[in-house]
């Protein structure tokens, strides 16, 4: 927000349309905003942020979906839409969140290259392979564990 900019150019004496006209906005908003600084609407969110943080810090499983069901108990009403707009840019997220998109990098290895990607055996029962899978099903999770000799 420019406008406390405005406020302390007017203290150095530099006119508030001069200020107006070269940062490309009205004078109009400029005092609208110096009358009522916070808005209601931003002052109502602070209470549902503070609120919702309330909520998620007794239990932090917590996503906005049950933040905003349990709003109504602290005296808060909102829409869902609206608690998921304040949680994104609040940062309140479930601890059981999926980690969606792009930069999603993969973890570090299970375990050593014991064999320094030499998969040459030259006798039986020298070098072992595994590897598990999980595939999801619709009666729940699928493990398939290959072991090769």
């Amino acid at each position: 927000m420019t406008y406390p900019l405005v406020t302390d150019l007017a203290a150095e004496g530099i006119p508030v349309a001069v200020t107006c006209r070269v940062l490309e906005f009205s004078k109009q908003g400029y005092y609208r905003w110096r009358a009522c600084p916070v808005t209601d609407r931003d002052w109502s969110d602070a209470h549902l942020v503070n609120a919702a943080l309330d909520i998620h810090a007794d239990d932090p499983a917590f996503g906005y979906r049950f933040i905003a069901d349990e709003l109504p108990e602290k005296g808060v009403t909102a829409g869902e839409n609206r608690v998921h707009r304040l949680c994104r840019n609040h940062g309140i997220w479930s601890v059981f969140s999926k980690k969606r998109g792009p930069n999603r990098r993969p973890g570090p290895p299970v375990h050593d290259d014991l064999v320094e990607r030499d998969f040459t055996a030259t006798v039986p029962n020298e070098l072992w392979f595994t590897d598990i899978t999980e595939h999801p099903t619709a009666e729940g999770k699928l493990y398939l564990c290959a072991v090769i000799d």
